[in-house]
């Protein structure tokens, strides 16, 4: 991934395409996208926030934080799952839901 000037932020798939670069780089990085790409999207984006406010505290580059911000997006992560082959969370009563007592 090269780094670009200052200007207008990424489009979703400029981000797609930036992410999955750094995963295919790092296989720790890329098993870390995996788990957050499997969480359901609520949890995906609390987790996320979490994340987010912590490199806040720590003066996180503004790039950093526009791609964590693209991680809470459905659409993203459609896209970076189908590129990675990461599984996405399981629809509501799926087979990983614990039955209702």
């Amino acid at each position: 991934m090269t780094r670009r000037a200052a200007g207008p932020p990424l489009t979703p798939d400029e981000y797609v395409d930036a992410i999955v670069q750094v995963a295919e780089r790092d296989a720790s990085i890329g098993r870390m996208l995996r788990e957050i790409l499997s969480l359901d999207g609520v949890v995906r984006s609390s987790a996320l926030d979490l994340v987010a406010a912590h490199l806040r505290v720590h003066s996180a580059a503004g790039d950093v934080l526009d791609c964590i911000n693209a991680l809470k997006r459905d659409a993203v992560v459609q896209r970076i799952s189908e590129r990675l082959g990461a599984a996405l969370p399981s629809a509501p009563g799926g087979p990983t839901t614990p039955p209702s007592v």
